[in-house]
């Protein structure tokens, strides 16, 4: 007999969600900052943080990231969000993430800034449809 388990469901209910082109020789670099700053956003409250590259983003009939966000050749495709109770929560945990000092010492060793700040969508979001 099989068993099945229960999934969890996330209790987040407000997404900060983001789109930025990473040029492919810093992906490893960005990689490395954004593993950094995750652990603060989790350390702080946050309930679930992602940072995802591009994959299989050209689909017919559909605007791709890439070209969205005017990725050049030497570009990847980076899409993240990070999940919170509440936009109230949310705020709260921001506020510490941005007045930490270890975020302030991550800017300061970053040799080369990773991505073009420019060129990256972001927004907050409120849930929809949680399954």
């Amino acid at each position: 007999m099989k068993t099945h388990s229960k999934r969890v469901k996330p209790a987040g209910s407000y997404v900060d969600g983001f789109v930025l082109p990473v040029p492919k020789k810093y992906l490893s670099n960005y990689r490395s900052v954004a593993s950094r700053a995750g652990k603060l956003w989790i350390e702080h409250g946050a309930l679930e943080y992602r940072e995802c590259v591009a994959e299989d983003v050209n689909i017919k009939g559909m605007l791709p990231f890439p070209k969205m966000i005017k990725a050049k050749s030497t570009e990847t495709v980076v899409f993240a969000f990070i999940v919170f109770r509440s936009r109230k929560q949310r705020d709260a945990v921001n506020k510490k993430v941005m007045g930490d000092p270890r975020m302030a010492k991550m800017a300061d060793d970053m040799k080369v800034i990773p991505f073009d700040m420019k060129r990256m969508a972001y927004g907050g979001f409120k849930s929809i449809v949680n399954i």
